[in-house]
């Protein structure tokens, strides 16, 4: 049975509702999956992102691989029994740590920063030293060992993970590259993708499901090719990655070229959008035919002492550092059933905690902003349900609160 059956669909727009079958349990789509990167949410624990109304957590293989390592993780049977989730987990696959140490940042690529500019950064991280066609040789941020990352060796580390869904070994290319570089890479990606599907039919485990991933820059003719490859290779998924552009119209535009691929009788492969959640690129993505999307940011915000909250003019994003704050009584948002805003706990106390740097606040605004991206998607898939996403979509762009 396909794991991704499609329930509803919206007549003005690709966007359809449906649900993902995976070993450890179901995803209502479109939905957000948030990071648990080094087999946690940050300062959360598994029960509390389930309350939030969490499905599926994404774990990074690269991070995992090095620190403590699969062979322990897989002592205890995998990554839920080690970290205590019950759900459904999906793993990357070392793909983005290729470019993030070769390339630098997302930050870094969109202000064309070079290698030197962020030279003492990279030296903690850990360094690229060669992409070969073997696969890519890197010096470890932990302990400085060189170390060699190849196709069947990130799912070998999957596979051990016990991942319910595992991302194929790719090389996520950067905006700032040549349309030569672009292509060059691409068609290696396509090579690594047989080389994961390979291996994986031969050793991985039973019920693992295996996303394909779609490079090819910002060029529309690569994203529909390397779309078309990964549908046809009998993957289970497709996950759109690497370099988006330089802004949002140019991202929308590329999702589009990718998605155009996956009609027909490929409507049914899941659609994973990699690296993408701020709340308007959630609802342009879902207007496109998104599926599911992972992204750091409603975590980091949390922990640096940002809230999200229903006001678009200021990206949906509120300082909770600002000394304005310091003397406001009210809720930071009414609705809102995180433990901040369901105990009734005021913006000057929310403000105190961040300015003073308190574990609690980062803890309270982490459950705050995952509880708002829970809502925004709960909302979007009730809104394709009925047949209201257009009028939905609006109001949520225009500030509307997600719980209203």
């Amino acid at each position: 049975m396909a794991p991704f059956r499609i329930q509803t669909r919206d007549t003005a727009s690709a966007a359809r509702t449906g649900v993902l079958s995976t070993a450890h349990g179901e995803i209502s789509t479109p939905a957000f999956v948030p990071l648990a990167s080094k087999a946690t949410v940050k300062g959360l624990l598994p029960a509390e992102v389930a309350a939030l109304g969490y499905e599926m957590v994404l774990g990074n293989t690269f991070h995992l691989m090095l620190n403590p390592g699969p062979e322990v993780i897989e002592r205890f049977g995998g990554l839920h029994g080690f970290m205590g989730w019950n759900g459904p987990i999906i793993t990357d696959s070392g793909g983005f740590q290729v470019f993030s140490m070769g390339h630098g940042t997302v930050a870094d690529e969109i202000k064309s920063r070079t290698f030197r500019d962020t030279e003492k950064p990279r030296q903690r991280e850990g360094a690229i030293l060669a992409i070969e066609e073997e696969g890519v040789r890197f010096r470890s941020y932990i302990d400085g060992q060189e170390r060699f990352l190849t196709p069947e060796g990130s799912m070998a580390v999957q596979a051990a993970l016990r991942s319910d869904i595992a991302l194929v070994f790719d090389e996520c290319t950067p905006f700032n590259v040549d349309r030569d570089y672009t292509a060059r890479s691409t068609q290696r990606t396509h090579r690594w993708l047989d080389r994961c599907l390979s291996w994986q039919r031969e050793h991985g485990p039973a019920g693992q499901l295996v996303y394909g991933i779609v490079q090819g820059g910002v060029y529309e003719d690569m994203r529909r090719e390397s779309s078309a490859i990964v549908a046809a290779s009998g993957c289970d998924g497709v996950a759109i990655g690497g370099s988006l552009g330089a802004e949002k119209q140019q991202m929308y535009e590329v999702v589009s070229y990718a998605v155009a691929e996956l009609g027909g009788d490929r409507e049914s492969l899941p659609r994973h959008l990699l690296g993408i959640g701020e709340v308007d690129d959630l609802i342009a993505g879902v207007e496109r035919g998104i599926d599911t999307f992972d992204c750091a940011m409603p975590t980091r915000l949390g922990r640096h002492g940002t809230a999200l909250v229903a006001d678009p003019e200021r990206r949906w994003r509120l300082d909770m550092k600002k000394r304005r704050l310091m003397d406001d009584l009210g809720p930071l948002m009414d609705g809102c059933p995180c433990p901040a805003c369901s105990l009734g706990l005021s913006r000057a106390y929310l403000c105190y905690l961040a300015r003073a740097g308190e574990i609690t606040g980062m803890r309270l605004l982490t459950a705050h902003n995952l509880a708002f991206i829970a809502a925004l998607m709960a909302r979007l898939r009730e809104a394709i349900a009925a047949g209201t996403l257009a009028e939905t979509a609006a109001a949520l762009r225009a500030g509307a609160s997600p719980w209203a």
